[in-house]
């Protein structure tokens, strides 16, 4: 496949937009469409007027024919604002530009202008590009010159893209372009549909939150007395530290390590850790005004895919409902007569690294449904009648092993989250080698790759350059991470075609909705295409799945943020969560 297949043409395309009522979180409002033919520059040129009249887009999208963009969910966003059925096949060369430098340092960043001085060619001004895009996001009414001077600048993008495509055309894995060109359709299903949010009680939490949060902070610290005023005091923490046994991490300088990232590990491991995270958590990093939420009382926001190095999605935590506390998940509730449901896959990351290294052990292990307690049973640590319930202690200590050989840590890092000496954390990680050979081999083969060959790739071509990332921990993990992004962009494929409303991806889970008398049989759809995601990017092995339903007049919760949900909402006065 290369440019020649598409007989019916290859187009150009750029929209101007602002949103509905000028407000973030509502769906686009197109101002004007530049549509170019490429290679031969034919122009079209329509202002708002004119596309509302449209029933469908001025240019073939047909099975023949290639739409062209930079970015290209924001131009699906406008595709779906004007009730235009999609093009069948998008190439966006933001996602190219992305695979192609991914782990390169970028001098410009991976905006469009970015990726034009990358490769030296022509381009408009930083300023004038932002003063033009000031210009549209006024709403308008415009003058005859304003309209003239947009339609001018987005044209300026499409002459952009031909120059880019000109140069990246050689460059382009065709057929796997054309995948992530249809990710990006999903996408944008998706931040149409957005994620129903109880607004009542977010505009209570907003307009209460600061005259409430000495109250949260005395009833949260109420059992650990670590705060002065809204001062979080080291010195206590320390001491409350040692008094419950607790091993916690330190810095080079001797200092307990307080970053967000450890207090997130720490609690997995001691829950009694966990509300003290979230309420400083919540003090630092609330901005409840940031949530874009629209008219709709639906969340949306840019997900940003492709945007992290391993090539899964990055959308802003303050703007995105999953990003801030875990408690705040509380705000997501369905609408009258619809349900939710989270749907993810089982251990994904274990099940990817299984997979993709052929290790027989450790896919025997995943397939068990409880890979932690089959490591157990398969290092020989517990007999093979262990349960669950039976050997507990053990099976945390060999989950905490798991888990710290799929995020890199050493032996130091797992002393501290199973609160055992370092000889105990040694002779777990060795078990886990002796164990999984053969994983092992396959680990020490990609860092053996990234150093000497300059490159890793997943399974359907997204890759990133390691000349300057030669980080033992970060090389390791790129397979998984990068095959996770790659089999959660098929399942979004998958379900968007499919006609399921999906309301988000989360990392390894998407959350959907449907009507209550349809939402078991979306979940049956979603659970059954999911698992066909994963057969496509493991070669056949399958993941299986868990799901968290959620039906009206109930409302979604993260576990890890009931209790401080429930503070919170009792100093507002509203019902709390069983």
């Amino acid at each position: 496949m290369h440019a020649a297949t598409f007989t019916e043409g290859i187009y150009l395309v750029d929209f101007e937009f602002h949103p509905a009522g000028g407000r973030q979180g509502n769906p686009p409002v197109p101002v004007c469409l530049v549509v170019r033919a490429w290679p031969s520059g034919r122009t079209q040129r329509h202002w708002q007027a004119d596309l509302q009249q449209m029933a469908a887009a001025p240019f073939p999208t047909g099975e023949n024919a290639l739409c062209v963009a930079y970015y290209a969910s924001a131009e699906m966003d406008c595709f779906h604002a004007l009730g235009w059925p999609h093009p069948v096949h998008v190439l966006d060369l933001f996602t190219e530009f992305r695979c192609l430098t991914n782990g390169l340092r970028l001098p410009y960043g991976n905006s469009l202008l970015g990726a034009l001085l990358y490769y030296g060619l022509p381009s408009i001004g930083g300023e004038q590009k932002d003063a033009m895009r000031d210009l549209v996001l006024t709403r308008g009414p415009w003058s005859d010159a304003d309209q003239l001077a947009i339609l001018d600048y987005c044209e300026t993008d499409v002459v952009a893209l031909a120059h880019l495509l000109t140069t990246l055309q050689d460059q382009i894995d065709w057929p796997r372009a054309l995948l992530r060109g249809r990710y990006m359709k999903a996408v944008s299903c998706i931040q149409t549909h957005g994620i129903p949010i109880d607004t009542a009680v977010l505009t209570l939490l907003q307009a209460q939150w600061s005259a409430i949060q000495d109250q949260l902070i005395a009833d949260v610290d109420s059992d650990y007395g670590i705060f002065d005023g809204r001062t979080f005091k080291t010195a206590r923490w320390e001491s409350y530290l040692v008094a419950q046994q607790i091993a916690w991490p330190r810095l080079p300088s001797g200092a307990l390590d307080l970053g967000d990232a450890t207090f997130r590990e720490m609690a997995r491991t001691h829950v009694q850790v966990a509300p003290i995270r979230e309420l400083r958590s919540a003090l630092s990093e609330m901005r409840l005004a940031n949530l874009h939420v629209g008219d709709d009382g639906r969340n949306r926001c840019l997900l940003s895919p492709f945007r992290s190095r391993t090539g899964r999605n990055q959308p802003s935590n303050s703007k995105f409902i999953f990003g801030p506390s875990v408690w705040l998940r509380g705000l997501i509730k369905p609408q009258p007569g619809w349900g939710l449901a989270y749907v993810d896959w089982s251990q994904q990351e274990f099940g990817i690294a299984a997979a993709l290294s052929g290790d027989p052990a450790m896919m025997a292990a995943y397939r068990s449904g409880d890979p932690y307690l089959a490591f157990a049973i398969q290092a020989g640590a517990v007999p093979a009648t262990a349960t669950k319930k039976t050997h507990e202690f053990e099976r945390e200590q060999f989950k905490a092993c798991v888990l710290a050989v799929q995020y890199g840590m050493g032996e130091a890092s797992l002393a501290l989250r199973i609160n055992q000496p370092v000889a105990r954390a040694r002779q777990l990680l060795e078990l886990h080698r002796r164990t999984y050979r053969r994983f092992w081999t396959w680990s020490d083969s990609a860092v053996d790759e990234a150093v000497l060959g300059g490159r890793l790739w997943a399974g359907f071509g997204w890759q990133i350059h390691t000349r300057d990332e030669l980080n033992d921990r970060s090389l390791r993990n790129f397979p998984m991470q990068a095959n996770g992004a790659e089999m959660l962009r098929i399942a979004s494929i998958l379900l968007t075609e499919a006609g399921i409303r999906v309301c988000a991806p989360v990392h390894d889970a998407l959350l959907i909705e449907a009507p209550l008398d349809e939402l078991d049989a979306a979940i049956t759809t979603t659970k059954t295409l999911m698992q066909e995601a994963s057969r496509i990017v493991l070669d056949g092995f399958e993941l299986g799945g868990n799901v968290k339903e959620v039906r009206w007049p109930d409302r979604y919760m993260d576990k890890r943020g009931v209790v401080m949900w429930n503070k919170v909402m009792h100093l507002l006065g509203q019902p709390t969560l069983a």
